[in-house]
């Protein structure tokens, strides 16, 4: 039933470089700041979540500054990595991520390559049904 998913064998540089920044927003590395996040993003850059709400940038902007005024732990472990180019400068990355030991969920984050850096431009997560 599952897809065959193999990264072409010329994308493994892209694959390590977009692994390194996922999940994104989680990685304190990254950043943690409203603008660490808006350099992360695409100007046109929105997200479909688990619950299949769709979110402005503005709005992923504004939870994340919140998220991030206080301490918090985020414990979570990303794994299965995949990536493919989509169109020229642009890759599809997907990956399954488990947070806090119990919610499963397969993400898709598509990446922009452009003259300043990494850029994301869309994401998504979905709920892993009975994981």
């Amino acid at each position: 039933m599952e897809p065959e998913r193999l990264t072409d064998p010329s994308l493994l540089d892209v694959l390590e470089q977009l692994e390194a920044r996922e999940p994104i927003f989680h990685r304190p590395g990254s950043g943690t700041t409203r603008g660490d996040f808006e350099t992360m993003m695409a100007d046109g850059f929105w997200e479909t979540g688990a619950s299949g709400q769709r979110y402005s940038r503005d709005y992923v902007l504004d939870v994340l500054e919140q998220r991030h005024a206080q301490p918090h732990e985020d414990v979570w472990e990303a794994h299965d990595f995949h990536c493919m180019q989509i169109a020229p400068d642009h890759f599809l990355l997907t990956y399954t991520l488990l947070q806090d030991g119990s919610r499963l969920t397969r993400r898709a984050t598509i990446w922009r390559r452009s003259d300043d850096g990494w850029k994301i431009v869309y994401h998504q997560g979905t709920i892993v049904a009975g994981g």
